[in-house]
């Protein structure tokens, strides 16, 4: 016997609503991934205009530097043209950037080569440093003559009086604990300094990693270093920095600000307060070569070192450009150090990117 006709006919009907059915589901997925595809799309090539925005930030501060080398290499200053945030509109959104002087901070970096000196307040490396309990802390203003440090590099104590100076009142234990920690961090070898700490001690943390043993890429390193506390880590971030693979130490005294004066006061010996005062009173030009800087009657009553007077500069080799750029819905960040050479030419020395 054969189906009705009528009932061929309702099984036809309920195959041709399935079709239907799979093919507007099909539909609607296909137009959901392509809408997909095209937002994503969209934001690539947003992504990628915020980025090239940022480039041309970077090329026109390598411009800018690179006039300001020809021109004025001899004396760089807060006052001068640099130091100014620009913000230039585009369509659809716009760019802003910042030059920071990367030596009117405390180079990190320093302390991988600081060097043995033979004045009377430093001797031999940081492998035979000691310590004595009774000394006083360069808040007070005590200078490096008598610092509670013996047998320690000239930089070495700086970097101490800078953890001194930090706001917050680190201890004076986590102050001597950071400093050798730091210098094992920085150096090549395995032998931990007297409160330092080489692969032992952090070999046997909870999650374990080793020491760099190298130069420091980024200061944010500087939380992995044993006796860093996060309490009083950003204050101090806000007065280091590093020089990627360069030890070197100068500080421009003409770009240094009031806030950051402890960096005045480590180099030195002088209180916070005294360092402030010195860069108050340095003039909206600055000071015009590091003889006018010294000749300040609160440095010369300090016993600088050769070597501590070698440390002070009025120009300025690093600067770090922050830059931020934003195109529809898309934003770029971006950090980059920039060096200048002895031809004045200026070159990339790192980059950085993170979103706002």
């Amino acid at each position: 016997m054969t189906n009705k006709p009528s009932k061929q006919k309702g099984v036809a009907l309920i195959i041709v609503l399935m079709i239907v059915a799979i093919v507007s589901i099909l539909a609607t997925e296909m137009g959901s991934r392509l809408q997909l595809q095209i937002k994503r799309a969209s934001n690539i090539k947003d992504n990628n205009q915020a980025y090239w925005y940022a480039m041309s930030a970077e090329q026109y501060a390598r411009k800018s530097i690179r006039d300001l080398a020809e021109n004025d290499r001899d004396l760089i200053y807060l006052d001068q043209a640099w130091n100014q945030e620009y913000v230039f509109p585009v369509d659809g959104g716009g760019i802003e950037a910042k030059l920071i002087d990367m030596q009117s901070c405390f180079n990190l970096n320093a302390l991988r080569d600081p060097g043995d000196t033979s004045n009377n307040n430093t001797g031999a490396g940081a492998g035979a440093n000691t310590t004595s309990n009774s000394g006083t802390n360069s808040n007070t203003g005590t200078n490096s003559g008598s610092n509670s440090q013996t047998n320690l590099p000239d930089r070495i104590v700086a970097f101490q009086r800078l953890l001194e100076l930090v706001e917050g009142d680190i201890p004076t234990y986590n102050v001597e604990t950071i400093r050798d920690s730091l210098v094992d961090w920085l150096d090549e070898d395995d032998q931990s300094t007297q409160l330092g700490a080489e692969d032992g001690e952090y070999e046997s943390r909870q999650f374990p990693y080793l020491p760099a043993n190298n130069f420091l890429a980024h200061k944010s390193e500087l939380r992995l270093i044993h006796g860093v506390e996060v309490q009083w880590l950003e204050k101090l971030l806000e007065l280091v920095c590093v020089l990627p693979n360069d030890s070197l130490f100068l500080i421009n005294v003409n770009t240094v600000t009031e806030e950051n004066a402890a960096v005045i006061g480590a180099a030195t010996g002088l209180s916070l307060a005294d360092a402030q005062s010195v860069i108050a009173n340095r003039g909206p030009e600055g000071y015009q070569d590091t003889n006018d800087f010294l000749a300040e009657p609160s440095i010369t009553a300090l016993p600088l070192s050769d070597e501590q007077k070698e440390w002070f500069d009025v120009t300025t080799s690093y600067f770090k450009l922050h830059t931020r750029t934003k195109f529809n819905n898309a934003t770029f960040a971006m950090q980059s150090v920039l060096k200048i050479n002895e031809d004045n030419s200026v070159s990339v020395v790192s980059r950085e990117f993170s979103g706002f």
